[in-house]
């Protein structure tokens, strides 16, 4: 049975308005929210791994980590010393603006909100549904593998057409996959000109120094830097969290 079209509205409209608090949060704090997106086996995990190795004693991060049903990820990401928050939906197939409070709520336990320079949140695998529903991010990252085929772009446009940054991953296996990247990339322009796009591959390294100037880059634009080991923790309570 389909929802109506009344109640899914008002579902969407309630999520904006939470999005909208958890952004504001976000900005008082200094923090920049990357909302991870991607079909699952895209490669977003392993992404996280090797950005937070990269940027370890550069940026002050934690992560938010959603799944469906276990916390596999979590624990992967938790192994490299950064806070993580796994958030697990059940049968949901994406994290909305409230989850991400609630999650937001938990990491407040395991570290000052304020003292972060970036958080990564890594929605649960799914083409479609994560794109829909914003949850007070900065930057939306999608990431789509050549094992998809270079047609999907053009299957599933609604996250890539909201994406920031687009990577398409596991470029190290063309070899081995019917795909070809340009055609791919030219599917992506044609369905966003604007993102960021970068051939990727989180095995061999190929490409993740680009991908990863473009992103100093954004911290930059919105006023964040490099973290500076020395500048001493906020003397400003973080305002409380709210939820709609």
């Amino acid at each position: 049975m389909h929802m109506p079209i009344s109640d899914t509205v008002n579902l969407l409209a309630a999520n904006d308005r939470q999005a909208r608090h958890n952004c504001q949060h976000f900005d008082n704090w200094g923090l920049f929210c990357i909302n991870v997106m991607s079909s699952p086996g895209a490669g977003k995990t392993v992404l996280l791994e090797k950005a937070l190795h990269a940027l370890h004693g550069k940026q002050a991060m934690a992560v938010l980590e959603g799944d469906m049903t276990t916390q596999l990820d979590a624990q992967r990401l938790a192994g490299l010393g950064v806070p993580v928050v796994p958030i697990t939906m059940g049968r949901a197939c994406y994290l909305d603006a409230a989850m991400v409070s609630t999650g937001l709520q938990l990491l407040r336990e395991q570290c000052d909100l304020a003292s972060l320079d970036l958080l990564w949140v890594e929605n649960v695998g799914n083409l479609v549904c994560p794109a829909e529903f914003a949850i007070g991010e900065h930057c939306k990252l999608a990431l789509l593998s050549v094992t998809e085929g270079d047609d999907k772009p053009l299957k599933y446009p609604v996250m890539l057409r909201e994406a920031d940054c687009v990577l398409v991953t596991k470029v190290d296996l063309l070899p081995h996959v019917p795909a070809d990247p340009e055609r791919m990339g030219h599917h992506i322009r044609q369905i966003n000109s604007h993102c960021g796009l970068f051939p990727v591959s989180a095995l061999t390294g190929a490409g993740l120094g680009d991908w990863l100037v473009w992103l100093g880059q954004q911290l930059r634009a919105k006023g964040r830097h490099h973290r500076n080991p020395q500048r001493p923790a906020s003397d400003q309570k973080p305002s409380a969290l709210t939820t709609t």
